[in-house]
């Protein structure tokens, strides 16, 4: 991308206004506008003008705050496309945020050709990401760990970086990544921008800036959410009937989607197999997945082929999905703040959504912190309320297609979108989300048509070639280590 003159953070434009207001290239306003992003978040103008001037930040935005494009468009528009040269990193704590942000970065590079954005993360093979960075990349974003790996194999240089984004930093500090960032700021240029955003300001993040930022300008902003647009309810629980709770909650409101949140894996596991016993379709997100299964998982839920995500909150931690109809509560957290970064996932944008809550008697004290924190008394309601809204299963509104092929075929979303409109013959509305990654591409459909989609995909042709096509089935694509290790027992 090309360079423009700064601006000043002085003229910043106030949230709601128009991305022309900043000095991107005609190019850039034109593929945001293409995005659909037409007006700035309150994070993107305060930020952005900073950001853009070339200054360090330290930015406080929580997850949906619109806080990828707030980096990404900076990032980007320092980069020099002839140099193939990492030029910009972006840590992050979890491979899923990892992989949300490479997405948004590649969509926001569109307007200029050639502009590779490479994601090097645990839990994936070394082989691939070793042979893509012989190959070169522009921008690199990955976990702290995988990061390191990659320094002390001599795989990675950072000699041309001029950005490194410190995302969700009060996070990788949590999950005791501190060192490593120390260690991969020292491989980095002392004249680079760094940008860091983190949702809470913990003493550790003013001691990372202290140590990693060059005079930063500050962004503050102390979100909570409206009473209107999130609403929360309390349901007091014993131990032995929470799991069951869940479902009964899940009937009365009859979201689309959900995101469940437990405090520990064994629970989420249990829950899960709960509620798929009674019908519900429901998947697990925790860090003992395998790579493949966690996007597996991240992909039918946010496509809306799955109606339950249960998860822990380091697993759930950066996810982003657009139409969260309800958060569940599983247990109290112990922390106010993670209370408020849960319910804050449902109730954005324009829409509403339902905070449920589940409180054993002993996490009384739980809940009183968390209204000290909220300034506001709980809505306590009881399970004798809760009576089923339909007799009809919940059955999410999408089926997913696994269509063998991606990236490294040349695949891409048009062309998939393509197929099913041209020769298969279907409505472009029956298409939902098409996902392409490295070897394989996900669509989601409308679930009444998912069979008859795969059977023409099948029999037709992608890019002039057949490919195997299968319907993944979230309640039979339960996570196959863990049951051989449950047997095993």
């Amino acid at each position: 991308m090309t360079d423009h003159p700064n601006t000043s953070p002085a003229a910043a434009p106030t949230a709601g206004s128009p991305f022309d207001q900043l000095p991107l290239a005609p190019a850039v306003l034109a593929n945001l506008r293409q995005l659909g992003y037409l007006h700035m978040t309150p994070i993107q103008a305060a930020s952005l003008p900073i950001a853009l001037a070339g200054h360090d930040l330290i930015a406080q935005a929580k997850t949906g705050s619109g806080k990828t494009a707030a980096f990404a468009l900076s990032l980007l528009t320092r980069l020099n496309p002839r140099r193939f040269a990492v030029q910009a990193l972006v840590l992050c704590p979890t491979r899923e945020l990892a992989d949300q942000v490479t997405q948004e970065i590649r969509r926001l590079a569109r307007s200029e050709d050639n502009i590779k954005i490479l994601s090097l993360v645990g839990g994936s093979t070394m082989r691939p990401q070793l042979a893509s960075l012989e190959h070169g990349a522009h921008v690199v974003v990955g976990t702290p760990g995988r990061i390191m790996d990659h320094l002390q194999r001599g795989s990675l240089n950072l000699d041309a970086l001029n950005t490194l984004v410190l995302d969700e930093a009060d996070r990788m500090l949590d999950m005791g990544f501190y060192d490593d960032i120390g260690f991969i700021a020292r491989e980095c240029p002392g004249t680079r921008q760094t940008l860091l955003f983190s949702a809470t300001y913990p003493e550790g993040i003013a001691e990372l800036s202290r140590r990693l930022l060059r005079q930063p300008q500050e962004v503050k902003l102390l979100e909570r959410h409206e009473n209107d647009k999130i609403r929360q309810r309390f349901y007091e629980v014993s131990h032995d009937n929470r799991l069951q709770a869940v479902a009964l909650l899940l009937r009365h409101y009859r979201p689309v989607s959900t995101l469940a949140f437990c405090n520990t894996r064994q629970q989420c596991r249990d829950l899960v197999q709960v509620l798929r016993e009674q019908g519900f379709h429901a998947l697990a997100l925790h860090g003992e997945l395998e790579q493949r299964e966690r996007d597996q998982v991240l992909i039918q839920f946010a496509n809306r082929s799955c109606s339950v995500l249960v998860a822990t909150d380091v697993a759930a931690r950066g996810l982003d999905i657009a139409q969260l109809e309800a958060v569940i509560n599983v247990d109290v957290t112990p922390d106010p703040e993670v209370y408020i970064h849960r319910i804050g996932r449902t109730g954005r944008a324009d829409q509403e959504g339902w905070a449920l809550s589940l409180a054993s008697p002993s996490q009384m004290r739980r809940v009183a912190n968390i209204v000290k924190e909220l300034g506001a008394e709980p809505e306590w309601h009881s399970l004798a309320e809760l009576q089923a809204a339909s007799d009809e299963p919940l059955l999410p509104p999408m089926a997913t297609l696994q269509i063998l092929g991606g990236r490294k075929e040349k695949i891409r979303p048009g062309d998939v979108l393509g197929a099913l409109t041209g020769e298969a013959g279907f409505a472009s509305a029956q298409i939902g989300k098409i996902t392409v990654t490295e070897s394989t591409t996900y669509v989601a459909v409308e679930r009444g048509i998912a069979h008859e989609v795969q059977r023409r995909l099948a029999a037709g042709k992608l890019k002039g070639k057949s490919v195997k096509v299968r319907i993944l089935d979230v309640n039979a694509d339960s996570e196959p280590r863990e049951r051989a290790a449950r047997r095993d027992r």
